[in-house]
């Protein structure tokens, strides 16, 4: 089974959102799930949150492991694999509403102190999923057809998602096509 790393987003905890419903489905199919609340979220800071993802003796990064990100989360599972040490590769990760800067945001510019250096990243992941709505309210469309492309990796779309949060509305307790997505790359 999967090692599984969800990374909430920015002022979340991992109640928010759709995060405890996907842990629990995935528990449940005997993966191996990690949903860490992250320290001082409500300012995203790379290092920090660097540093704590890495420090977890109980969770190992190899070619077994899949990190899924949402927002913030999303940039910091790429800030994570720039960070992951010596020849660590992970099977996957799925980066949901991701974005490429700090959307102009002084409370993201944590995430975006060192600049991305793709083909470090590439090197640490075999495969890339990025997931977004045309009609994102935070983060534009083009950010992750941007980082899509510099990954070599794959985008789905969707269609009046906005940012897969419950602002959208209370179906986003759960995310299904998330966890299908997910299935498609275990």
């Amino acid at each position: 089974m999967a090692k599984i790393l969800i990374i909430h987003g920015e002022d979340n905890t991992p109640e928010s959102n759709w995060y405890m419903w996907l842990k629990g489905v995935l528990i449940g199919q005997g993966h191996h799930v990690w949903l860490p609340q992250l320290p001082d979220s409500d300012k995203p800071n790379a290092k920090t949150y660097n540093k704590f993802l890495l420090s977890n003796p109980n969770f190992v990064y190899d070619d077994n492991t899949i990190l899924v990100g949402h927002s913030s989360g999303a940039v910091e599972v790429l800030n994570l694999l720039q960070n992951l040490p010596g020849d660590t590769k992970i099977k996957a990760a799925i980066l949901v509403g991701a974005y490429k800067d700090n959307l102009n945001w002084d409370s993201l510019e944590g995430l975006f102190t060192e600049p991305f250096d793709f083909e470090v990243i590439k090197k640490h992941c075999n495969k890339f999923t990025f997931v977004h709505s045309y009609d994102d309210n935070y983060a534009p469309i083009e950010h992750s057809q941007y980082l899509a492309k510099e990954t070599n990796g794959k985008l789905i779309t969707f269609k009046e998602q906005a940012h897969f949060t419950t602002e959208l509305g209370p179906q986003y307790k759960r995310f299904p096509e998330l966890l299908d997505i997910i299935k498609n790359n275990l």
